[in-house]
């Protein structure tokens, strides 16, 4: 007895599953061996400041006065202001680096990484969590967690703007974390300096 042909449908069925599970691995599998680096500098924040009057010699034989000259000094810029920081330690995945919280001379606080490095995974993100040391828990968020989005790179120095209203205080370290399979990357406490 010979077997009848299979039709196109199946093997068109076939095709989209293995396509499907190819682009999962591809998403899972890739981060592994597939380094993102970023450098972006400190942002630096200018004050304006009011011109300056100059002093301008004047000849003493000269009846008339000459008025004085004002010279526009160019902005100055403020040193930022470190106001937490801490050392990345491993959890999940090896980590180094540094994080640190700046408050610019616009007021601006930034969530700065230095010298950061972790090891690459898929949907990775940058929290603020209440909790110092981090558990190295995995299937369960942390909670009371504030998530700053995206992790920029798994390598290099970047920023991550706060906003003006978060209250700091309730947060006391920095967590790498990965959405898609709840489980900390890595961490770095948020001490005063």
């Amino acid at each position: 007895m010979r077997r009848k042909n299979s039709s196109p449908w199946g093997y068109l069925g076939i095709v989209i599953v293995l396509g499907i599970v190819a682009a999962f691995a591809w998403w899972f599998i890739s981060p592994a061996f597939i380094d993102n680096a970023v450098s972006e500098p400190l942002p630096v924040a200018a004050v304006e400041t009011s011109p300056t009057p100059a002093t301008v010699e004047t000849n003493p034989t000269v009846a008339a006065v000459e008025p004085q000259a004002t010279v526009e000094n160019p902005p100055a810029v403020v040193a930022d202001r470190v106001l937490s920081r801490g050392s990345f330690y491993n959890l999940a995945h090896l980590s180094s680096g540094e994080a640190a919280v700046y408050q610019l001379a616009d007021s601006t606080r930034i969530l700065r990484l230095q010298n950061f490095s972790v090891d690459n995974g898929p949907d990775l993100y940058v929290y603020l969590v209440p909790v110092d040391p981090v558990p190295n828990a995995s299937g369960s968020e942390i909670p009371g967690y504030f998530s700053l989005g995206r992790l920029k790179g798994n390598i290099g120095d970047q920023n991550y703007e706060l906003p003006a209203d978060l209250d700091l205080s309730q947060y006391k370290s920095v967590v790498i974390w990965c959405q898609a399979f709840a489980v900390p990357f890595a961490a770095a406490p948020l001490n005063p300096p």
